[in-house]
């Protein structure tokens, strides 16, 4: 039997969706579900690009976008209310664990960075090409 209690856990990657797709204006405003599953889509195929390392993807989702489900490779959480609120829950949940928020929004990022958690930019997961 191995032990697994020396094995680190991947590190978490919470996406902000509504963040992330408000960064680009294609038009996501007028379908805000399907505009969060291409999203969610292109993470699942790409995963985080540039990182080499397995990761748990973490898609948080409010609004006309709640109804969008998981897929293979990317848990879709659901925000009862505010999509930061649920983002800051999910890095509270995880202490000590590496943890990775992408988003731009500022206020998002000081409650975060307070908890330990490293934050990024959309540009992260949308590269030059949207």
């Amino acid at each position: 039997m191995t032990d697994t209690t020396d094995i680190p856990l991947p590190l978490l990657v919470i996406v902000d969706a509504a963040n992330v797709v408000g960064s680009v204006p294609d038009g996501w405003w007028r379908d805000r579900k399907g505009a969060a599953e291409r999203l969610r889509d292109r993470l699942a195929s790409e995963g985080l690009p540039g990182h080499p390392n397995p990761v748990e993807l973490v898609l948080v989702v409010e609004g006309a976008a709640r109804g969008v489900e998981s897929a293979p490779g990317v848990r879709v959480v659901p925000a009862p209310g505010s999509g930061d609120d649920r983002i800051v829950e999910l890095v509270a949940e995880n202490p000590g664990r590496a943890c990775l928020v992408i988003t731009a929004d500022r206020e998002l990022r000081g409650r975060i960075m307070e908890l330990g958690a490293e934050v990024t930019g959309p540009r992260s997961v949308l590269g030059g090409t949207p």
